[in-house]
């Protein structure tokens, strides 16, 4: 599972997430991506069940990029435990995803491999994707 080996605090406010992503919303790597349409947070579990989709559909075959971190603490009360007593203990590790992100990226395999997992790992995830190619996906410069 994916979490920060040290961090600063043991947590976090919860934050909003607004607006369109800036920065890692290109492919940099790969020729074919899963991209956000949707923003929200994806967990680890999230993350890894995703992950090891695509690499089953891919047959172990060409390159995967992860391209974004847990690195914010959820946390959460016991079960049955009254109202205040301060905050939750952290239970899991969240990405906060913006709309327009880069989630994960693909290259060395064919096409139609490509799709198949990269629609595969976008089951797993909570979010609505797209599947973007390097030679229809215009960058923006």
């Amino acid at each position: 599972m994916l979490q920060p080996l040290k961090t600063k605090f043991r947590k976090q406010q919860k934050g909003r997430i607004r607006g369109v992503a800036w920065r890692g919303c290109n492919l940099s790597f790969g020729d074919f991506g899963l991209q956000a349409l949707a923003h929200g947070r994806i967990t680890a579990r999230q993350i890894e069940a995703a992950r090891m989709a695509m690499s089953r559909a891919a047959k172990r075959g060409g390159k995967l990029w992860v391209r974004i971190f847990p690195d914010k603490p959820i946390t959460k009360k016991p079960a049955e435990t009254r109202m205040g007593k301060g905050k939750g203990s952290p239970e899991e590790w969240v990405v906060p995803v913006k709309r327009g992100r880069m989630l994960y990226e693909m290259k060395g395999v064919p096409r139609d491999i490509a799709i198949e997992s990269l629609t595969l790992a976008s089951h797993k995830l909570p979010l609505r994707t797209k599947i973007v190619e390097r030679e229809v996906y215009r960058e923006a410069k």
